[in-house]
């Protein structure tokens, strides 16, 4: 129901479950606050947002009054509220006045001077040059919050925003209020690491200074840095961010805004992995002579690999694609190889059994669809860790109270509550067949779904394990009709990829072809010794001390393990040093520009690819990134039409019938975890020392383990 009000003169229809701070801002004024954030609870703490209701005793407190509580006058005209009166702005100086007394004159040494939202309406709304007070102001002690964030407790205005998001978006409960009126303290209970994957954000949400990056204390000044929009690609939600750069140095990554896709939030791996882009890197081409690693020139280095692969026939060739790769390195890999007539091919380095059609292996529900559910099915993953994101959009859905979760995997703290039902794959069975309790819940469920991880794909029965998931789809009622969620249309058969470059991967079809060999098959062809040439396109997590001693070329932009096994390294660029296209887990394809250039003599990975293609006399028929789109584009239409979400075409029994293989499940092997450790997944997140620091403090209790144990 909407109800009129005069708000600065002008007559707006406002809808009753706005607060009046809500419907002031729909009719354009501008309102100042501390406390009160459009994602988080109510808290009414710093009286900023007072305005003016005409009539009544005293200002009013905008943020926690709602439009329904504003009755109309006497006469039955609508209320008449004023945001910029006379008594509105008395009340704001007052306010602003109370909150100066304690806080410390710190701005030339805060890292949050430049972007300090006490600052700026300090300016915009206290009072200039006057003030009342001349006491000494309180001192409270800094708290320790582990590895990520840096406190000033002298500098915190108390106005819960911190508080209010570990409780009601991260899930942890760790901070909270100790003591009352002038002894109040924001604190972690017992001294302990704000233990959240995404803890990073309460420094964004900090209004004063109270709360800053630890990392990036005493960088550098916000009017310092260049700003280059891009997405994360720590995991495969894509999250918006945006890069700060100074020279040719990333010092910080911020969230973006996207309601669809990661709201405005940011997972902690994504936000500090930047340290790792500078360390660690590969810089020049290396071969291996006499078993040591040593410097060369491209010229050196495309020479041998062209005199291998002229020397090993097509069928002991192969390549795998890592988890950072963009969809251009790909695609220029895939056209070398196939020109080359090779067919062992895999994206899938933990082993998944994925491929075939595209709703087959995207999160077809979408991200923001996942707020329609309400009933979810969790087989095989762990979204906290390996979407952390997406993990508190299903919080925020379950906090709505409609929906009821069933894990089956391992038990883990989701931030939620979950039925546990096991890491038993005998009970996908049940489930399928719908003699499990949960299945009825799902069946009754008016918009089922399921998460299927790679946990549960990489097994050696991955493909029983999708057939029964898509039975359990088919069966339940999880696959309806055409369109997105947001039309109307559902589709609750998700998988969850846990690496940026998985989709790209799929949808370019870099799998085995007819007789080819995976991931596993390469591997253990490598060992018996019927695989004599591997290119690594930056795969590391691969069990490369098992497969022998191929020819390996890796390109890629860390030495990691990738390298460590290589005859041959040709030395690549890292997502924020080139421009690069990636398709997220739901398949929406977004782009990620260059923010510097790679150090070196380290090139774009698609460029490598081309100039190797000429050593081996096949050259790509592309010279430029601009051409090389139009041929992907040509080829997968979804890639020219960047951050468009793919729309549901609907149940088909042809498509979700022939998932998987209705083979036995291995009842025998527990499910596990795809991910051991959140902190350190990837080549850039294992060269970051912040990383290191927080995987040895947030989960192995500080200890570092030695080489002799």
């Amino acid at each position: 129901m909407a109800r009129k009000l005069i708000i600065d003169g002008k007559e707006i229809e406002a809808e009753d479950t706005l607060t009046l701070l809500q419907a002031c801002e729909q009719a354009g004024a501008e309102i100042p606050r501390f406390c009160y954030h459009e994602r988080l609870s109510v808290a009414g703490n710093c009286r900023m947002c007072m305005v003016e209701w005409v009539g009544a005793p005293k200002p009013q407190v905008s943020c926690s009054l709602q439009v329904k509580d504003i009755f109309p006058n006497k006469d039955g005209t609508p209320a008449k509220i004023n945001t910029n009166s006379p008594v509105a702005k008395k009340a704001r100086e007052g306010v602003m006045e109370f909150l100066l007394i304690n806080h410390p004159l710190d701005c030339p040494i805060c890292d949050q001077g430049g972007e300090c939202d006490l600052q700026d309406q300090a300016m915009g709304y206290g009072r200039a040059n006057f003030h009342r007070f001349h006491e000494n102001k309180r001192a409270v002690e800094d708290k320790y919050m582990g590895p990520l964030i840096k406190t000033a407790m002298n500098r915190c205005i108390q106005c819960t925003r911190c508080v209010r998001f570990a409780t009601e978006v991260a899930g942890v409960p760790d901070l909270g209020a100790t003591g009352r009126g002038e002894d109040m303290e924001i604190t972690t209970y017992l001294e302990k690491a704000f233990s959240s994957e995404l803890s990073g954000n309460v420094v964004d949400l900090c209004p004063v200074g109270a709360l800053t990056s630890k990392p990036y204390s005493y960088n550098a000044r916000p009017w310092e840095l260049k700003h280059t929009e891009s997405i994360d690609i720590m995991d495969a939600q894509g999250c918006n961010t945006r890069i700060d750069t100074r020279g040719r140095s990333v010092l910080r990554v911020l969230p973006r805004l996207n309601e669809e896709i990661n709201e405005e939030w940011l997972h902690d791996k994504g936000r500090h992995i930047w340290d790792g882009l500078g360390r660690q890197r590969l810089d020049r081409p290396y071969v291996r002579k006499n078993g040591k690693l040593q410097a060369a020139s491209w010229h050196d280095a495309f020479a041998l690999i062209a005199a291998k692969a002229k020397a090993t026939k097509p069928e002991r060739m192969a390549a795998i694609v890592g988890d950072l790769a963009a969809a251009e390195e790909i695609k220029a890999l895939k056209d070398l190889m196939t020109s080359l007539g090779v067919i062992n091919l895999d994206c899938r380095q933990e082993g998944a059994t994925l491929g075939g059609a595209r709703p087959s292996y995207l999160f077809n529900t979408s991200i923001a669809g996942v707020e329609a559910a309400d009933a979810l099915l969790l087989i095989g993953c762990n979204p906290r860790w390996e979407a952390p994101v997406l993990n508190a959009r299903i919080r925020k859905t379950w906090l709505a109270g409609a929906l009821q979760v069933a894990n089956l995997g391992l038990a883990v703290d989701l931030t939620y509550p979950a039925a546990e039902l096991g890491t038993d794959i005998a009970t996908l069975e049940a489930l399928a067949d719908g003699s499990h309790p949960f299945a009825e819940v799902l069946r009754n469920a008016k918009r089922p779904m399921l998460i299927l991880g790679t946990g549960a794909l990489a097994r050696k029965d991955g493909a029983a394990v999708l057939y029964r998931a898509a039975k359990i789809a088919r069966e339940t009622g999880m696959i309806g009709p055409a369109g997105t969620a947001a039309e109307g249309g559902w589709n609750g058969f998700n998988v969850l990829h846990t690496a940026a470059s998985r989709v790209a991967a799929l949808d370019l079809g870099f799998v085995p072809g007819p007789e080819g060999r995976d991931v596993t098959g390469i591997i253990d062809g490598a060992q018996k010794g019927e695989i004599d040439f591997i290119y690594l396109l930056g795969a590391d997590e691969l069990p490369l001390e098992t497969m022998g001693r191929p020819f390996v070329v890796y390109q890629g932009s860390h030495g990691d393990a990738g390298a460590s096994y290589a005859d041959v390294i040709l030395p690549g660029s890292a997502f924020s040093e080139k421009d690069g296209l990636f398709a997220n887990f739901e398949g929406r394809v977004q782009e990620a520009p260059r923010a510097v250039f790679p150090p070196g003599e380290a090139k774009e990975d698609w460029a490598i690819l081309r100039a190797l293609s000429e050593e081996l006399k096949h050259p790509l028929p592309y010279d430029t990134l601009e051409a090389l789109r139009r041929v992907l584009v040509a080829e997968l239409p979804q890639y020219g039409a960047l951050g468009t979400l793919p729309r549901h075409e609907g149940a088909d029994p042809a498509l979700w019938g022939a998932l998987g293989a209705e083979g036995p499940l291995a009842i025998d092997v527990p499910l596990a975890a795809a991910i051991g450790d959140y902190y350190l997944t990837n080549a850039i997140a294992r060269a970051s020392l912040v990383m290191a620091d927080c995987s040895r403090i947030l989960l192995h209790d500080g200890q570092t383990k030695m080489a002799a144990e």
